[in-house]
C-alpha cells in the first residue's frame, strides 16, 4: 500500500512547484500529476459547474493511478471542491490556501499583501482567513488578472521583459501601499516569485504556501502509515514521477509545452488522461 504514488492536482501547471517541493521531504515516493488543461481556466465558471468538473477530473485521475494521498494544488479548486473530494473519494485529501497567516507573523509594520486571482481576492474565503490571522493587518489585495494565462501558455515563449511588463501594475501597487510581506495566493504566481522579488527590488517578503502544505502532506502521511521512507534518505530515480494532462482538443504545441513542463520538473510525460 504504501508504494502507491502521492497524487497533485491542478487547473494546469501552478501545482508543479508543490510537487517539487514535497519530493524535497519525500524522496522515496512516487508522484502523479494531473493538469486539468481541458477545462482551464477555473476561474470564469460558476461553483457549482465547477465542483463538477473537478469532482470528475479527479475520479479519472484517482482511477487511472490509486494514489494514497492528494494535494489539490489550486486555490480556487481547494475552496470549491475539497469537502465533496472527501465525501466522495476514500483517501486523504489536502488543500492550499493563500498563506495569510505567516504573512501576518512575519510582518513588522503589519501591513501585506495578496497577490491572487481575482476569484480568490473577493472570495469570502480569504475575507474569513484575514479576519481569523490577520486582524490586526492592513491587508491589501490586487488581483493579478492576466499572470495565470501568461504563466500557463506563454511561460516558455515569453521573455523577461515580457513577463516584468504583465506583473508591472501589481509592483506598482504593492511598491506604492508600503508592505513588508507579499502573500503570493495562486499556485501559478509562484513561477515569477524571482522577477517579483527582483522588480520589487528586495525590499517585501514573498510568501507562499508551499513548506506549510508540504510538511502537513507529511503529517497526514505519517498519521496513516503511508509514508514510504528511502534507506538512508536516499531518492529514488525520478522516472516514477509521471505528467499527465486532460483535453482531447489540444494542439502540438500546447503538447510540447506540457512535456517541456515535465522535463523542468524531471517528471515522465505521460501525455492525455
Amino acid at each position: 500500500m504504501n508504494n502507491r504514488p502521492i497524487a497533485v492536482f491542478d487547473s494546469g501547471v501552478g501545482g508543479l512547484p508543490y510537487l517539487e517541493r514535497l519530493r524535497k521531504y519525500a524522496p522515496a515516493e512516487d508522484f502523479v500529476y494531473f493538469a486539468d488543461r481541458g477545462n482551464f481556466p477555473y476561474g470564469e465558471k460558476t461553483d457549482a459547474v465547477l465542483r463538477e468538473i473537478i469532482v470528475q477530473s479527479v475520479g479519472k485521475f484517482v482511477e487511472a493511478t490509486d494514489p494514497k494521498l492528494m494535494l489539490i494544488a489550486c486555490n480556487t479548486a481547494s475552496v470549491v471542491a475539497l469537502e465533496e473530494l472527501r465525501r466522495q473519494y476514500d483517501i486523504p485529501f489536502i488543500g492550499v490556501v493563500p498563506a495569510v497567516k505567516p504573512a501576518a507573523e512575519l510582518s513588522k509594520q503589519r501591513s501585506i499583501g495578496v497577490l491572487a486571482t481575482r476569484r480568490t481576492v473577493e472570495d469570502p474565503y480569504t475575507e474569513n482567513l484575514i479576519s481569523r490571522f490577520a486582524a490586526d493587518c492592513r491587508v491589501l489585495r490586487y488581483a493579478g488578472v492576466e499572470i495565470v494565462q501568461m504563466v500557463e501558455l506563454n511561460y516558455f515563449s515569453s521573455t523577461e521583459e515580457e513577463r516584468a511588463a504583465i506583473l508591472q501594475p501589481a509592483v506598482d501597487f504593492f511598491s506604492s501601499q508600503t508592505v513588508d510581506a507579499l502573500v503570493v495566493g495562486c499556485t501559478h504566481f509562484i513561477f515569477v516569485e524571482e522577477l517579483l522579488h527582483k522588480m520589487l527590488k528586495g525590499s517585501v517578503e514573498i510568501i507562499d504556501s508551499r513548506e506549510g502544505v508540504a510538511q502537513q502532506a507529511l503529517r497526514v502521511l505519517e498519521e496513516a502509515h503511508l509514508f514510504r521512507h528511502g534507506k538512508n534518505g536516499i531518492s529514488n530515480s525520478t522516472s516514477n514521477s509521471r505528467l499527465f494532462v486532460s483535453g482531447n482538443d489540444l494542439s502540438y504545441r500546447e503538447d510540447e509545452r506540457y512535456h517541456q513542463f515535465s522535463k523542468m520538473f524531471k517528471l515522465e510525460w505521460s501525455g492525455r488522461l
